[in-house]
Formats: C-alpha cells, structure tokens, sequence
C-alpha cells in the first residue's frame, strides 16, 4: 500500500502467478480502473500487476496496518477464513510437516499479536521461527490440520501444494 492524500494497493507477482493476480482483480475489481498487465522488470523478471485507484476506504485501511510506513498488526484484527487464505496464498510455505507464514518484515510486536489470533481466535498454537536473521511464524505440527480445514475449502487449486 502507499499513501499521499488516500491509499492505494498495488497487487504485484512474478507471471507465473497471473492466476493468482487474476484471482484478486476479480476480487477487487470496484476498486480498480486498469486491468492487470504484465511489466518488465530489471533484469529477467516479468511482473503481472494491478492497482487500485486512491480512495478514502483505502486510507482507512492503510492507517490502521501502517505505522510510520511499516507493516504493524492492528490491535482489533480478526482472521476470517478468506483472510487467513490470502495470507497463506501470499506469504506461506510447508515443511515437512509444519507450515510457516513468513511474517519477516513485521516488528516482533505483531508478529506475537498475529500468533495470539492464531490461538486465540482459530485454537491454531505457533511459535516463532527463526529464519536467518528474521523471526518468522511456524504453526505447529499438531495445529496443522486444524488450519488446513479452515483455509483449504478457499484455496485456488493452483496454491495447494503448499500444504504437506
């Protein structure tokens, strides 16, 4: 998201998730006057994209998940199944048996107020992980099924393998 007197939200993937970002614009497509098009980036890598025009319902959102233009967990989040879905979409891998959302760019704050909505709003238990330098979440092994059941009747087909 970026701000100047309203928000907007660029949706950007390399090409080969053009399902992906197809998906979205679907989803968003009130917010949108440009289909999504593909860009070439610098070097090899071709980008397919959107972007939503700057609108006061944006801001909103951009003021309560941007603190002096960091990615900061709003206090009052609630993790519906097609939030939790886009996430894992977005930002999720497996293991051999657990499941990580790489949550790297977050303060530790949020990243142990994200693992609080976890348990405390799906009974979903993790941990932190670190990855590198970063912390990132790891939902525990015996919590992964509990997470499948709850995001996989909303996963794109093409995202399934993420899942052990």
């Amino acid at each position: 998201m970026r701000c100047k007197t309203n928000a907007l939200l660029e949706i950007n993937h390399g090409i080969k998730q053009k399902f992906y970002v197809d998906w979205k614009y679907e989803q968003l497509a009130n917010l949108v006057l440009t289909p999504p098009k593909a860009r070439k980036g610098k070097g090899v890598r071709i980008a397919y994209r959107f972007t939503t025009r700057s609108l006061p319902e944006l801001t909103t959102f951009y003021r309560k998940f941007y603190s002096d233009k960091r990615k900061v967990v709003p206090k009052d989040l609630l993790l519906d199944p097609l939030s939790l879905v886009v996430w894992y979409m977005d930002d999720g891998c497996k293991s051999y048996r657990a499941l990580y959302l790489n949550t790297q760019q977050f303060d530790i704050d949020s990243q142990w107020r994200l693992m609080n909505l976890l348990q405390n709003q799906w009974s979903i238990k993790s941990t932190l992980n670190k990855d590198k330098h970063y912390q990132r979440i790891r939902i525990a092994v015996e919590s992964v099924s509990t997470f499948k059941s709850i995001v996989f009747p909303y996963i794109l087909r093409e995202f399934q393998y993420k899942f052990p």
